[in-house]
């Protein structure tokens, strides 16, 4: 191999064994070039634009100022602390941890799948068939539960559930079908996002429509059926945002971390993912885990429709937001950590608020805030983009043994060896 060529290696080596450490370092250097070029785009980009008031240099008046826009868009998104008068329920805030809280659910779906191997494209269609399964049984079983405490305590765990179990037998099925028919995962969860989108369009305007709405949406449910608000620390009742939905979903992160990494289910679903041949001569049945993985997926995603009616809106709406293709992003960002899925879910909402907060106090236009969420996102999520596909080429099973100082245990065996006149290789 030539000197360029093992230099490169090395490289992908180091990339792809990098540790938890190294990888947050990397992000974050990425995250502060992502914002040093967006802030150079939007200073020119108020260059170009009209307006009355601005920075003037040589003749040319620059419209928006980069500072104001990145205070607006990180402090904004938690209700600028830096200000008088600052609580920590402000709607901001509560904007983004909404938007948090959901997307831990839906990165998690992704995240399970792609563990396993499995490319799961189809968490928004599991999210609407689990939010309209928790909608429809929480509003039909609310006739039959005492109200009050009894009810909270009753309708929204039984609610929950139906969104687990729905949104889980739906990702079955293109697990049953990559296990048994060999067919791609990756068109069939596209295609069943329609199947979804379809299926539950029909049924709620054939039996589930509010009747006194005019809007298409299934009646809501009980206000004592919704997430509650903890005493005293309870957000603005506008926010739609609860702290037992955030806790339960930092929970359920930490669950997925536990399952993965204590228990032999997790063990094997990982392997499956990074080493098929050795699960199976290791005994993993291939088949039963691909459905259980699609399985476990698609009731993360249906969790993640429950909480989206539960704590959002209070009943189901058709138009369901793109929740769970944000999801995939997530994952991606967080290198199908569960742990990380919580940090890239968290600059997810923080994105989300802080760009309606740069569209209140700014004129900068709502295309070019996409484009600076872009670009953040997108050079966050570039290193692990990079270790994946580093991962094709570098088998670090195989890879140069290290000694415990970080040194080349090859290169001194065969430095030893010229010193010698002798040969390493028996």
């Amino acid at each position: 191999m030539s000197a360029d060529g093992d230099r490169l290696e090395r490289l992908l080596e180091r990339l792809v064994g990098a540790s938890v450490l190294e990888r947050v370092v990397i992000s974050v250097a990425a995250l502060l070039a992502a914002v040093l070029i967006g802030g150079v785009l939007v200073f020119v980009s108020g260059g170009i634009a009209s307006c009355r008031t601005g920075l003037d240099l040589a003749g040319v008046t620059f419209c928006y100022n980069p500072m104001q826009v990145y205070y607006e868009l990180f402090l904004g998104a938690i209700g600028h602390p830096l200000e008088g008068g600052w609580s920590p329920t402000n709607y901001s805030l509560a904007r983004t941890l909404q938007q948090t809280t959901l997307l831990i659910f839906a990165g998690l779906s992704v995240a399970v799948a792609f563990r396993a191997g499995l490319l799961n494209i189809g968490t928004q269609g599991q999210l609407v068939v689990g939010g309209l399964a928790t909608a429809v049984t929480v509003v039909y079983a609310a006739p039959i539960v005492p109200g009050g405490f009894v009810g909270t305590i009753v309708l929204i765990p039984l609610g929950v559930l139906a969104g687990a179990v729905v949104g889980g037998l739906y990702g079955a099925l293109p697990g049953v079908l990559k296990a048994y028919a060999d067919a791609n995962e990756v068109i069939t969860t596209i295609m069943l996002n329609f199947v979804a989108a379809g299926v539950t369009s029909t049924l709620l305007s054939q039996w589930f429509q509010d009747p006194d709405s005019t809007t298409s949406r299934t009646e809501p449910v009980p206000e004592y059926a919704e997430i509650p608000t903890l005493p005293y620390v309870g957000f603005g009742g506008s926010a739609d945002f609860s702290l037992l939905a955030f806790g339960f979903a930092v929970a359920l992160m930490l669950g997925t971390a536990w399952l993965f990494v204590r228990t032999s289910f997790g063990y094997e679903l990982r392997t499956s993912g990074t080493q098929p041949a050795a699960a199976a001569y290791g005994g993993v049945d291939e088949k039963r885990m691909t459905v259980a993985s699609m399985t476990l997926s698609g009731a993360l995603g249906g969790v993640a429709g429950a909480f989206w009616v539960l704590m959002v809106h209070g009943s189901w709406l058709e138009n369901v937001p793109s929740i769970g293709f944000d999801g995939i992003a997530v994952s991606v960002l967080a290198g199908n950590n569960p742990i990380g899925v919580g940090a890239a879910a968290f600059l997810f909402g923080v994105l989300d608020s802080g760009s309606n907060s740069i569209g209140t106090a700014t004129d900068v236009p709502p295309e070019l805030v996409g484009v600076l969420s872009g670009l953040i996102i997108l050079f966050v999520a570039m290193p692990e983009f990079f270790r994946t596909i580093g991962r094709r080429f570098v088998d670090l099973e195989t890879a140069r043994p290290v000694r415990a100082d970080g040194g080349d245990a090859d290169a001194d065996a065969d430095a030893a060896a010229a010193e010698t006149g002798g040969d390493t290789d028996e």
